[in-house]
């Protein structure tokens, strides 16, 4: 039996802020972009969650409901230079760690009782040390498996712990409402509502082949979930074979301006630890979900393989660019991919663009030490409209 641990940190970019800003405390915190400039919420404290407030609402509307609210842009070095001193922290337990995002990851944490005590002993060690090194809480789920241990995690926020026992899975799940159910976004849930079911319990009455027939290809997942079944594998970088990360909104987004700059946002992260690692991509890839969990990926083959931002941004946008011109759909997730990775050894380069590269690649050597030494958003990428297309531009 395996023993995961879903951590996930509370209102994590408005609690740093908070923490660093002590007269925010107690105050509610806005996240993102501006209300003026069609920007998003990245993330509300709780204080601002009272009034309605919530990630990726449109900043504008979030004021709206909560107008003594403190609007502050994201500040992504210190958040990712917290993400990394957490994820130290979380090493110190086991090596098999899955970041999900910047603010939370599974961790398998089988076989570690002999080290550091019981699956439960290591969770509450794990939260009281993110605590007294980053005065940070996080909120964690202990359970046999990954989709287990992230319901749990959500279930007591802030600074929550919540375990599933092995022969209590149903017991724990079968109350849920059909929104706690991964997957089951705005366009599949009137779908359940349509067939009378609401809870976990009322979807366990539908055999197999119902499911698929309602739902799809996403029937089967739902059919194993709503029983506690998930196989899933820790997928560690131990053995970089690609280089990923994702978005999951709470809320569909079709503002295309905030998904590229998510994508750029995304593509400068993948390429530092592309660099990180000493390897090159050929193949770029964007993964794009919808609201009815249907997903679709875009990829291209590099002519040669690369590390520098610059080139792999420019494929990434125009992956982005061909999808946003032909058929765009309100956005669940977005992501950026790097794979076909081989070992730096140099770059085999024409004798017409040596200096160019030299150049790219010393910009991006710069980069990495600044941010290394000051923090991510010590120096930050933005996008600007040049012919009705969003280009790269260093800020």
């Amino acid at each position: 039996m395996r023993h995961i641990l879903h951590i996930d940190m509370d209102a994590f970019f408005a609690a740093v802020e908070q923490r660093d800003h002590p007269e925010l405390r107690g105050k509610p915190v806005l996240v993102g972009g501006s209300p003026t400039r069609r920007g998003v919420v990245s993330t509300a404290s709780y204080e601002a969650r009272k009034y309605g407030c919530h990630s990726a609402m449109p900043m504008a509307t979030a004021v709206r409901l909560c107008p003594h609210a403190v609007v502050i842009s994201s500040g992504m070095g210190r958040y990712s230079q917290v993400s990394r001193q957490i994820l130290e922290i979380m090493e110190r337990f086991t090596p098999l760690i899955e970041p999900v995002s910047i603010d939370e990851a599974f961790l398998d944490i089988t076989g570690c009782e002999k080290l550091f005590g019981s699956p439960i002993e290591i969770a509450k060690k794990i939260k009281k040390l993110i605590y007294k090194e980053t005065q940070l809480t996080a909120s964690v789920g202990l359970a046999p498996n990954k989709f287990l241990a992230k319901i749990a995690s959500d279930l007591k926020k802030p600074d929550g712990l919540v375990v599933v026992p092995p022969h209590r899975i149903q017991e724990f799940l079968d109350p849920l409402p059909v929104s706690r159910l991964w997957g089951a976004g705005k366009a599949t849930l009137p779908k359940f509502e349509k067939l009378h079911l609401y809870t976990f319990a009322d979807i366990r009455k539908l055999p197999l082949s119902e499911m698929q027939r309602h739902f799809g290809s996403a029937g089967e997942m739902f059919y194993d979930f709503v029983r506690g079944i998930d196989n899933r594998t820790i997928c560690t970088e131990s053995e970089t074979k690609s280089i990923s990360t994702e978005t999951t909104f709470p809320v569909d987004v079709k503002d295309l301006d905030h998904l590229r700059s998510v994508l750029l946002e995304q593509t400068d992260q993948i390429a530092g630890r592309l660099r990180r690692h000493q390897l090159l991509a050929r193949t770029v890839t964007i993964k794009l979900r919808r609201p009815d969990f249907a997903t679709i990926t875009r990829s291209e083959t590099l002519n040669s393989p690369t590390d520098r931002t610059d080139e792999l941004w420019n494929t990434v946008s125009g992956l982005f660019e061909i999808w946003a011109n032909r058929q765009p759909f309100a956005v669940r997730l977005i992501g950026a991919g790097l794979s076909s990775l081989v070992p730096y050894q140099g770059r085999q380069l024409m004798l017409f663009d040596r200096e160019e590269n030299e150049r790219k690649q010393h910009l991006d050597q710069t980069v990495d030490q600044i941010r290394s030494k000051f923090g991510f958003d010590a120096i930050t990428r933005g996008l600007t409209s040049t012919d009705g297309k969003k280009k790269e531009e260093n800020q």
